[in-house]
């Protein structure tokens, strides 16, 4: 059975009004049956995320602010074609006396025919210097999943700020351990995507001038929206295989840009052994 995955932060009600409409009219034709949003509008402000899913079949949708009864910071959010549950909220600061909130949502989804598929969205903070925070939280993530994953590979998808030579993002795929600890997941860009992957860069004129007040540097780009699939030894009686990914975004739509971010879509494979 396929599964279309896409992670798309997008970047709240900033800008042009037509960019909300334009991001559900791409999610119309891409169809994808999971979704993990970032910078989300929270309910109080506008109910961006039904304007976001209105006729894509994404029926079943849960949102920080639902499931935490808050306000704080621009909503995380899942949507899914199919029925799901929420398993758990984590709740992360980036130091102790820190007033921004960052979230981990965690959902177990239906999938037709195959069983229940563990879906965890972590967006991180996104300092340049708070490296430590992001890797405690992928580090809670990873923990997260081993306490409810399914007998389907779990997927981690979400803005994590983070490139993939940084420590968080080394130890999701193998390459190192962090904190005593060791774990392995699939980056489906590395294994179906094509050319660099960047999804925050100056070639994107909404990202330009954020890049240019908290960077500060003429060329700055990066690739730090993910989605990462479990492998093979956490998951002996199933399979997901990545067969291709692709940049959502990357240029502008009737003239308009959809967000600061490029989204990342990826198509997988699952089957049961």
């Amino acid at each position: 059975m396929r599964i279309r995955v896409l992670t798309l932060n997008v970047q709240h009600d900033a800008g042009d009004p037509r960019r909300t409409e334009l991001i559900n009219a791409e999610l119309r034709r891409l169809s994808p049956d999971l979704v993990a949003f970032q910078e989300v509008c929270y309910p109080s402000r506008s109910d961006q995320l039904a304007q976001l899913v209105e006729g894509t079949g994404l029926a079943h949708t849960t949102h920080q602010a639902g499931v935490l009864d808050t306000d704080w910071n621009d909503g995380t959010a899942l949507a899914t074609r199919w029925p799901h549950r929420v398993v758990d909220v984590q709740e992360h600061r980036a130091s102790a006396d820190s007033q921004v909130h960052w979230w981990t949502l965690a959902a177990a989804v239906d999938v037709p025919a195959l069983g229940e598929l563990l879906f965890v969205h972590p967006a991180t903070p996104w300092r340049l210097d708070h490296a430590a925070a992001r890797e405690q939280q992928l580090l809670a993530a990873v923990e997260l999943d081993e306490r409810h994953r399914f007998r389907l590979p779990s997927i981690i998808a979400g803005d994590l700020n983070a490139t993939p030579k940084s420590a968080g993002i080394r130890f999701l795929t193998g390459l190192q351990a962090l904190g005593g600890r060791s774990t392995q997941y699939h980056d489906a860009w590395v294994v179906g995507g094509n050319g660099t992957g960047f999804t925050w860069t100056v070639a994107n004129p909404l990202a330009a001038d954020e890049i240019e007040r908290l960077v500060g540097q003429p060329r700055h780009r990066r690739r730090i929206d993910y989605i990462f699939v479990g492998s093979a030894h956490s998951h002996p009686e199933a399979r997901a295989r990545v067969l291709r990914a692709e940049l959502i975004g990357d240029g502008p739509v009737d003239g308009v840009w959809l967000s600061d971010h490029f989204g990342v879509l990826a198509d997988l494979e699952y089957s049961v052994l």
